[in-house]
């Protein structure tokens, strides 16, 4: 099993370079621990704009290597002082990887990490939330989403409980596909929500259309999924020189490109593309260094990439 990473070219054999990846951390430690943060609207908490999911990335069951990277990615993730974890019941294997290696690489529980409830009926909820805790290995967790609204007003109803007992802290709605955006805007609009996550790249920009103004105006954090597209966005740039623009932007890779775009957009607080390949997490977050585009500038990039 190869680390899921569609278009990136995987560095074969990179967690054998422990000497190397160790550089990397110490690094990254330095050069990014005073990257571009966003707070939380209803808390003001401050998150660093790019996380990390674990959608396929950290599916990885009984497999010793794919474990393996997924550790390296996470250690390296921690030692750059990130901290948004996004899982999943959904996700196969993934909330128990996830679980399983937090409690090496962050023994002081500072991650953020965030899963999600995915199931129909209050009782097959609750079992399902507990589980969650009991995989994710914590106490607390900081944010669970009702996953693609799946039965959404029982499960908010359960999440809103948990977060007046102290057990959660934030409460979150999420979908990955445009035909939800409306559904998105209604629970929005309804109040009591903490955190959207939608789906928006530069191949996918109708949230810049109802969900992100909405949650603007409501006060909602935004968490960013599909944000290259699951991999089409790269797809359609890999061949192509990084442009005059992506350089003025301080961009050394068309993945920081695409990023830039989407964490420059004022209603963003963070974007959490999947990856257990340690150096494309770190290419990943070196997205919220350098200039921000605004708003024109940020016309102009979607404006390339619809000419590729």
């Amino acid at each position: 099993m190869q680390p899921f990473d569609p278009v990136r070219r995987t560095l074969a054999g990179a967690l054998a370079l422990a000497p190397l990846m160790a550089t990397l951390r110490a690094r990254a430690a330095l050069s990014l621990a005073s990257l571009l943060t966003r707070p939380i609207p209803a808390s003001g908490e401050a998150l660093p704009m790019v996380g990390l999911g674990t959608w396929q990335a950290f599916d990885v069951a009984n497999d010793a290597t794919g474990k393996r990277e997924a550790a390296e990615t996470l250690r390296t993730f921690m030692a750059a002082h990130l901290r948004v974890i996004d899982t999943s019941p959904m996700y196969g294997s993934a909330e128990a990887i996830a679980g399983e290696l937090l409690e090496q690489a962050d023994p002081g529980k500072t991650a953020f990490v965030a899963t999600k409830v995915w199931t129909s009926g209050a009782d097959a909820g609750r079992r399902q939330i507990e589980n969650s805790f009991r995989l994710l290995r914590r106490e607390h967790i900081d944010l669970i989403q009702v996953h693609n609204l799946v039965d959404a007003d029982t499960q908010l109803s359960t999440l809103q409980q948990l977060k007046k007992q102290g057990r959660i802290r934030y409460i979150g709605i999420t979908h990955y596909n445009a035909s939800a955006h409306a559904a998105l805007v209604r629970y929005l609009e309804g109040g009591g929500i903490d955190f959207v996550q939608v789906n928006y790249s530069l191949a996918e920009r109708e949230a810049d259309t109802r969900v992100l103004p909405a949650a603007a105006a409501h006060k909602v954090a935004v968490l960013i999924n599909r944000p290259l597209g699951e991999g089409s966005v790269l797809q359609r740039l890999r061949n192509r020189e990084l442009s005059p623009l992506a350089q003025e932007l301080g961009c050394t890779s068309w993945a920081q490109f695409a990023l830039k775009y989407i964490i420059s957009h004022p209603a963003v607080t963070c974007v959490i593309p999947g990856t257990r390949n340690p150096r494309h997490m770190l290419d990943n977050a070196t997205a919220m260094s350098g200039a921000m585009p605004d708003p024109a500038t940020r016309a102009k990039m979607a404006a390339e990439f619809d000419r590729t």
